[in-house]
């Protein structure tokens, strides 16, 4: 297997990467294109916290990662070796979390906030995609997921968005921005222009990677 395309895609809480990943992925199948989430390579801490200690802990740091250990698994994919690795369950005691197998392909995704911040996996990619939305639309969407989906208290989201999440966007990832190949705005709550976007990468890759028309 020849070394694949490695995309490396970043976005700051609330920019909408999620989504953008989700409508990006549905343009291949699982044996042309492989993902790797930062997200998955946090140390194991939250498990030993108190509700108070996990509310002051700040994740949105590049020290919170194993940043050796994500490097190691983008390389062996890169030399077609299948990584497992255990998934990442956003600091839920209650949640199983389950071993994700992640086989090599032709495209390789690399997705967190910090990846253009480490340099041996900055230097792998190949393309650089920064998912960018105004501060108070991503705001908005990070309140309704933490309060909604993760159930955190809207006190305990604003702590860690003024103190943990914007001061990280703005030292480890703002600073790339205007290095990235791609910067796609990302404001609106609905799907066209994100599906636009990623039509147009993936029409692109299909021709230049996958060699199809």
């Amino acid at each position: 297997m020849s070394k694949p395309y490695i995309i490396g895609i970043a976005g700051g809480s609330g920019s909408g990467k999620t989504f953008f990943l989700k409508r990006f992925l549905d343009h291949f199948s699982p044996d042309e294109v492989c993902l790797v989430s930062q997200d998955d390579y946090y140390f194991p801490v939250a498990h030993n916290m108190t509700p108070e200690e996990n509310k002051l802990y700040d994740f949105d740091k590049p020290a919170t990662i194993d940043a050796g250990q994500f490097e190691k698994d983008i390389k062996k994919l890169t030399a077609g070796e299948v990584i497992y690795k255990k998934e990442y369950t956003f600091n839920n005691p209650n949640a199983v979390p389950k071993i994700l197998e992640i086989k090599p392909a032709p495209i390789l995704i690399i997705e967190g906030l910090f990846i253009f911040h480490f340099k041996p996996i900055e230097e792998l990619l190949d393309m650089r995609i920064f998912i960018d939305a105004d501060e108070a639309v991503a705001l908005e969407r990070r309140l309704k997921r933490d309060l909604i989906e993760r159930g955190y208290s809207h006190d305990d989201v604003m702590y860690k968005w003024v103190n943990h999440v914007v001061p990280a966007y703005k030292e480890f990832l703002l600073p790339y921005k205007d290095g990235c190949h791609k910067v796609v705005i990302n404001n609106s709550n609905t799907a066209e222009g994100i599906q636009a976007v990623t039509d147009e990468i993936s029409e692109d890759l299909r021709k230049r990677v996958l060699n199809k028309a």
